[in-house]
């Protein structure tokens, strides 16, 4: 990042491989994308190894692993030092005999910033979430990142309004969701893709916010992942539009000053109304 200038990049990529592979395959990708001017990089959801979710089976709480001592935390904190670029990296977190969906987030320089832990868990047909995580405790999180401030969601969240506009409340400068969607099991014939994309892209437009959301591409044993990852501005604009089937990364630079100022501009945060908001914080509705 220059000034307020952030470059921020998208890896896409097929992960139905072992550990090894996909984590050097990713890892890959990030150096390019570093090479070509990226100060932060979404990978997608779960990078390690294929989505696990699709079905229930105890076998794959042993791919959990904790924070501390996370050989692929470790190799994410390195190339990120080496580089000078901001790695989130999402993994199948242990923490005692509790199990989460988490993202780790590794500033320019190496050091590990914190973890945020998915909120919203999913259970459906392919995206059996519930079966594994418990739904996180550390609230919605905002990173200060040596790229800007990092408002950390990941998956199922980016379908939350209330996620999206607590990141910004709490002064993200751009909002960040590593991604694992594709095919639905349970009904064929629904495709996701654009009502996946208009729900994060109505985030940008509403709190005037970027957006960058990283995806997976391939087929895992019948559940087809569409790829599709993206970057688009404060205005909803697509910056980098990559393919359902296409492996690589994308780059899109922000001015994130100007950014600011034209939120400010915009009045949205100005003219919130949280004291009508109640029924927000309850389950049914009924304050």
């Amino acid at each position: 990042m220059a000034g307020d200038t952030l470059t921020v990049g998208v890896v896409q990529c097929a992960l139905g491989g072992s550990r090894e592979e996909n984590v050097t395959r990713v890892l890959g990708l990030v150096r390019g994308a570093a090479a070509r001017g990226a100060g932060l990089v979404v990978t997608p959801e779960l990078l390690e190894g294929p989505y696990f979710c699709r079905q229930e089976s105890d076998a794959f709480f042993a791919w959990a692993h904790p924070v501390e001592g996370h050989p692929t935390l470790a190799r994410f904190q390195a190339l990120a030092k080496e580089l000078g670029v901001v790695l989130p990296f999402s993994f199948f977190e242990r923490a005692g005999n509790a199990y989460y969906n988490s993202l780790a987030v590794v500033d320019a320089d190496g050091s590990l910033l914190g973890v945020y832990r998915k909120s919203h868990i999913p259970d459906g047909p392919g995206y059996e979430e519930k079966f594994y995580f418990r739904p996180g405790e550390t609230g919605f999180r905002v990173f200060a990142t040596r790229a800007g401030a990092a408002g950390a969601a990941i998956c199922w969240d980016q379908w939350f309004p209330e996620c999206a506009r607590a990141l910004v409340l709490a002064g993200a400068d751009v909002l960040l969701y590593p991604t694992a969607i594709g095919s639905e099991p349970g009904n064929p014939s629904l495709d996701t893709r654009d009502r996946w994309r208009r729900a994060m892209v109505g985030h940008a437009v509403s709190n005037v916010v970027p957006v960058a959301a990283a995806n997976r591409i391939g087929e895992e044993d019948g559940q087809l992942f569409y790829g599709s990852s993206f970057v688009c501005d404060q205005a909803g604009n697509l910056l980098v539009d990559l393919g359902r089937d296409e492996e690589g990364f994308g780059l899109a630079t922000l001015d994130l000053a100007a950014i600011r100022r034209e939120r400010a501009s915009w009045g949205f945060f100005r003219d919130r109304r949280p004291d009508l908001y109640a029924a927000l914080l309850t389950a049914d509705g009924r304050v």
